[in-house]
């Protein structure tokens, strides 16, 4: 194990991003199992207040984020800077729905998208990790322009068609993204409104009919997924807000 670090992680430069992925990984999990257990209100796990005001776990997460990326910048410590940086990035990422939001929808359905955005960025990191490079063929370097610029057009039409998580690794794997462009639009994506609502109500028909056949299970089983890694987030409103920090 010390050798495979050594020779795909340290000799290859990516030690301050393989601590940072780790340190992202594991603050997601300890942070998750930290407010289930406020949630539950086991033992002396309890929300950070100062009077009445709640500390939302996202403001050490700034902070962390900030000390990481300033002693990335200044000092020859790149991996423990990263690590830093990787804790304080789970951190917000946990709380990105409140963010996005601007109100607390952590145990809410919207809080959802949190779950969604640590996952992005622990799988946009591991491709990182094993050397993958956003836009290229990684046909023995950089792509020419024309290339790079071919693909970022095909991942904006997949990611504006609704398709997130094939536009994101598309970036690494560009032949994902001819795919994505190419297929139908989901019903509730950009595309599908400027272009099928009233253009081609029959295109907004099959796209409906594929999402309900095909997408709806996949959607049940990410939801089962994040339930099991982070709880629920539908509970009855007066348990909603209790129990993170």
């Amino acid at each position: 194990m010390g050798d495979w670090v050594r020779e795909r992680i340290v000799d290859t430069g990516r030690l301050p991003l393989f601590c940072f992925f780790v340190a992202l990984i594991v603050t997601f999990v300890a942070t998750r199992i930290n407010v289930r257990l406020i949630r539950a209100k086991i033992g002396w796990f309890r929300n950070i207040s100062v009077g009445e005001m709640h500390i939302h776990h996202v403001v050490f997460g700034v902070v962390l984020m900030l000390i990481g990326g300033v002693s990335g910048l200044v000092t020859a410590a790149s991996a423990v800077a990263a690590a830093v940086f990787g804790i304080g990035a789970a951190l917000v990422l946990d709380e990105f729905a409140l963010i996005l939001h601007l109100h607390d929808v952590y145990w809410e359905e919207e809080g959802r998208a949190s779950v969604d955005a640590v996952f992005v960025a622990i799988a946009v990191t591991g491709l990182l990790l094993i050397g993958l490079r956003p836009l290229t063929w990684e046909y023995g370097g950089v792509a020419p322009w024309w290339l790079l610029l071919g693909n970022l057009v095909l991942a904006v039409i997949t990611l504006l068609k609704g398709k997130i998580w094939t536009g994101l690794v598309g970036l690494f794997v560009p032949p994902l993204l001819v795919v994505g462009a190419i297929r139908l639009a989901r019903p509730a994506s950009p595309w599908a409104h400027w272009f099928f609502a009233v253009k081609s109500p029959r295109k907004m028909a099959t796209a409906m009919r594929r999402e309900q056949r095909w997408r709806r299970p996949a959607i049940q089983a990410k939801i089962a997924v994040q339930e099991f890694v982070s709880g629920r987030h539908d509970l009855p409103s007066t348990r909603k807000r209790r129990g993170h920090n």
